[in-house]
């Protein structure tokens, strides 16, 4: 696996870089392209080629039930947020699910206060979780497979992260629900998206929050990479809301995301069995951590984020540690 996820990293160029206020991005260039078929999220939930439930009547906090009626393959993104049933959830890794197909995933909730049905299955709201909160959700589950062989998270420290989200923004819900904190922020938001545009040939993006590397992402085609674009902006650009300071300008050094790049191709790589098709490579060093998702020796997507993932006041958010424990 080594080999492939090095060679992936061997094929980016990067490309011309794009800012707006805080936020600076950094398309990743690419010919590569995946020789599989997949719909994506939105996509399958159009063409109603796939349903997402609750896994039985009483509901099970850290898993649900995908049953995907296509004989295509969904790809399901680490991080989008799952609309619904009894409460929000969102993915906690990528997943290839099968086509004709049901299978049980791996979630966690993003809506503390709320445990009854709101709908009988879930919608997307084309949100995927904020940079910062992914971060450390992959440190969780990397641990979390390490030592169980599960993709779990710790549920309690992503509560307390979006409970903390929330309070900076002003956007606290009677469930304390991740949306409101996107309802809120949809003006501002709207103004992140309106400042980068995609290229041709980009499968994904680096970015810079306040001048350092937050993450990046890449996708096994250009296509995909343009239909979840929006997606993963809002999902940066929560976090440059966060620590944007106005009037202070940084410098957005290429020579950070060499280095970042470099790192991420170099660090160790621990392979399973996904939970869907395909094999789940988990990433991590000192200063990294990540996944990707291979399939036939292809990758579809990978995150690679930054650990030590800061707030707006410049206090580390959370700094993970292998000697907590995880709960559901």
């Amino acid at each position: 696996m080594e080999k492939i996820i090095a060679a992936f990293f061997e094929e980016l160029k990067i490309g011309r870089k794009q800012s707006f206020k805080n936020l600076a991005i950094y398309p990743l260039l690419s010919n590569y392209s995946v020789t599989f078929d997949y719909l994506t999220l939105d996509e399958a939930l159009n063409q109603n080629s796939i349903e997402i439930q609750e896994i039985d009547k009483d509901g099970s906090v850290p898993e649900l039930k995908v049953v995907n009626k296509s004989p295509t393959m969904v790809l399901l993104l680490d991080g989008e947020e799952l609309v619904g049933a009894k409460q929000n959830r969102i993915v906690n890794t990528t997943i290839l699910v099968p086509g004709s197909t049901t299978i049980i995933i791996p979630v966690s909730c993003v809506e503390q206060g709320r445990w009854s049905y709101s709908s009988s299955g879930f919608s997307s709201k084309e949100r995927i979780m904020s940079s910062s909160l992914r971060a450390m959700k992959s440190q969780q589950v990397n641990y979390s497979v390490r030592e169980e062989g599960k993709f779990n998270s710790d549920q309690n420290a992503l509560w307390e992260g979006i409970s903390e989200k929330a309070q900076r923004h002003e956007a606290i819900s009677p469930s304390m629900a991740m949306s409101e904190i996107y309802e809120k922020e949809k003006p501002v938001l709207e103004e992140y998206l309106n400042g980068f545009n995609n290229i041709d040939l980009q499968i994904g993006a680096a970015f810079m929050i306040n001048g350092e590397i937050a993450g990046m992402d890449c996708f096994g085609k250009p296509e995909t990479f343009s239909a979840v674009f929006k997606k993963l902006i809002g999902s940066y650009a929560l976090d440059a809301i966060d620590r944007y300071q106005e009037g202070k300008e940084y410098k957005v050094l290429k020579s950070k995301l060499t280095t970042f790049i470099k790192n991420s191709a170099k660090a160790p790589v621990e392979a399973q069995k996904s939970v869907g098709e395909g094999m789940d490579c988990r990433l991590e060093t000192k200063k990294i951590t990540g996944f990707a998702l291979c399939h036939e020796n292809q990758i579809p997507h990978m995150s690679v984020f930054t650990k030590a993932t800061m707030n707006r006041q410049g206090a580390k958010l959370h700094r993970f540690s292998q000697r907590r424990r995880y709960r559901l």
